[in-house]
C-alpha cells in the first residue's frame, strides 16, 4: 500500500511540475521526452525529422522559422516541430524515417507525410486548409471569390450554391485532407455566368491547378454526391507521379493509362487534350499518363519496347489489360485511335499482361558482378552529391540517412535485388 501511495505522490509531482508547451510562434525541439506529448496537446502539428549535417534540412530551417509564428496565430493553431533523427533514432525507426528531411504532418495525432511546398508563404496557405472549417459558409460574391483566391491551386475546390452545409458535411468531413469545401449563400447572378451554372442547387467543383470545373445538379443522395466529389479530386487527364497515384489508387476506378515518350513535346500535349475529352465521355474510367522520360521506372513495367504512345487499363496491380488491336496509338487521327481502344476494352478484346522485368537493378546485378554494383552505386552517389550541391529551391529534395549509406556499401546481393519492386509514393532519396 506504502509503495502505491509512493508512487501516486511522485506521478503527482511529475505532473504538477511538467511545463506546458507555450503557442508562442516557434519552432517546438521535440525528442523522446516530450514528443507523444505534444503529439497530444496539439490538433495540428507538423514535426521536421531532420539531420544537422542535412544540406536541404539546413535551407528549409528558416523557412520553417518563418511559418511558425504565422500558422500559431490561426484561431485553430498549427504548431510546428522539429526532431533531430540522427540523434533520436527510436523516433525516426519508429516513423519510418529513411531520409532528410521527412516531414510529417499529425492531424488529431495520426501522421500523413506531408508533401506540399516549402516556401514560408506557400507552406502557410497550404496548411491552413487543415485548420480551416469542415464547410465554408460564404455569403456574399466577394466571400467567394476571396474564397478561392486564398485557397490557392493546392487542392481541388468544391463550391454548393444554394446548398445547406449539413448536405456535404458529411463528405467534407472524409475528404478534409484532399479539397476545399463551402456553401455560398445571397451571390449574384454574375457569379453564376462566372462559375457557369444555371440554377441551384448546384455544387461547383474547381481543379485551379488544371484549369478544370465540373457542375453536379442532383441528385443531392449521398452515393452521388460522393460520385461526384471523388470524380473531381483528380484532373481529367491525370499526369502520374508519386502523389497522384495515391489518389488513383484510393479510387475505385480503372485506369485508362496512356504512356509516352515525353509529357513536355508538343505531340504529347495535343494528345492530352484528347485524353480529356475521352476522360468527360468516360466518367467510369481514371484517364492517366506518363512520359518515359519523367517517370521511367514506373512507365517501363508497361512494356516500352512497344511503338509509342501506346494505351492499357490498369487495375492498380501487378497485371494489366492490352486491347487487341490497338498497341499503339501512333499516327494522325489518334481521337479516333482512342475511341477504337475505349470499344475494343469495353467489348472483352483484350490481352490480359504482366509487369515487363527485370528492373533494372536486377538488370544490373545479371550482367555485372557485385563489384560493379558497387562502382555504380559509388558513382551516381557522387553524380547526385553534385546536383544536390547545384540546386536549391522548393523541390522534394532529401538525402539517405547515415544507417542507408553504411547499408548500402556492405549490402548483399539479396539485399540488391530486394529493392527491384517499384512502389508508388516510395521516398526519394
Amino acid at each position: 500500500m506504502r509503495i502505491l501511495v509512493v508512487f501516486g505522490v511522485v506521478l503527482w509531482i511529475h505532473f504538477c511540475h511538467a511545463e506546458p508547451f507555450s503557442v508562442d510562434g516557434k519552432v517546438l525541439v521535440l525528442d523522446e521526452s516530450n514528443f507523444d506529448s505534444a503529439i497530444s496537446s496539439f490538433d495540428h502539428i507538423l514535426v521536421d525529422f531532420y539531420a544537422p549535417w542535412c544540406g536541404h534540412c539546413k535551407r528549409l530551417s528558416p523557412e520553417l522559422d518563418a511559418a511558425a509564428p504565422v500558422l500559431a496565430a490561426l484561431k485553430e493553431p498549427i504548431i510546428i516541430a522539429k526532431v533531430d533523427a540522427d540523434k533520436h533514432t527510436r523516433l525516426a525507426k519508429k516513423y519510418d524515417v529513411d531520409a532528410y528531411p521527412t516531414i510529417l504532418l499529425f492531424n488529431h495525432g495520426i501522421p500523413q507525410e506531408y508533401r506540399g511546398p516549402r516556401k514560408a508563404d506557400l507552406l502557410v496557405r497550404y496548411l491552413k486548409k487543415f485548420a480551416a472549417s469542415d464547410v465554408n459558409v460564404l455569403d456574399s460574391d466577394s466571400a467567394v471569390n476571396n474564397f478561392v483566391e486564398e485557397a490557392g491551386t493546392f487542392f481541388p475546390i468544391y463550391i454548393g450554391f444554394g446548398l445547406n452545409a449539413s448536405i456535404i458535411e458529411k463528405l467534407a468531413i472524409k475528404y478534409k485532407k484532399n479539397a476545399w469545401f463551402s456553401v455560398a449563400k445571397d451571390f449574384s447572378e454574375d457569379l453564376m455566368v462566372l462559375y457557369d451554372f444555371d440554377k441551384i442547387p448546384a455544387l461547383v467543383s474547381l481543379n485551379p491547378l488544371y484549369n478544370e470545373r465540373s457542375t453536379f445538379y442532383g441528385p443531392f443522395e449521398d452515393d452521388f454526391l460522393e460520385d461526384f466529389v471523388k470524380q473531381n479530386l483528380i484532373p481529367l487527364a491525370v499526369p502520374v507521379s508519386h502523389d497522384t497515384l495515391k489518389l488513383m489508387k484510393a479510387d475505385g476506378r480503372k485506369i485508362v493509362l496512356t504512356i509516352v515518350e515525353d509529357e513536355d513535346d508538343e505531340n504529347s500535349k495535343e494528345l492530352i487534350k484528347l485524353l480529356k475529352a475521352a476522360a468527360s465521355a468516360n466518367r467510369d474510367l481514371i484517364f492517366g499518363y506518363v512520359g518515359v522520360n519523367q517517370l521511367e521506372e514506373f512507365a517501363e513495367k508497361f512494356d516500352i519496347g512497344t511503338k509509342l504512345p501506346k494505351m492499357v487499363v490498369w487495375n492498380k496491380s501487378d497485371d494489366y489489360l492490352a486491347v487487341d488491336g490497338s498497341e499503339s496509338i501512333e499516327g494522325e487521327d489518334q481521337a479516333t485511335q482512342i475511341t477504337k481502344f475505349l470499344e475494343g476494352y469495353r467489348e472483352g478484346r483484350t490481352i490480359k499482361k504482366t509487369f515487363s522485368g527485370p528492373s533494372l537493378m536486377r538488370f544490373i546485378h545479371r550482367s555485372f558482378d557485385i563489384r560493379m554494383v558497387y562502382i555504380l552505386v559509388f558513382v551516381a552517389a557522387v553524380l547526385m552529391l553534385i546536383q544536390g550541391l547545384g540546386k536549391g529551391g522548393d523541390e522534394y529534395q532529401r538525402v539517405p540517412n547515415q544507417d542507408q549509406v553504411d547499408h548500402a556499401s556492405s549490402s548483399s546481393t539479396s539485399q540488391v535485388e530486394s529493392k527491384e519492386e517499384y512502389k508508388p509514393g516510395d521516398k526519394e532519396d
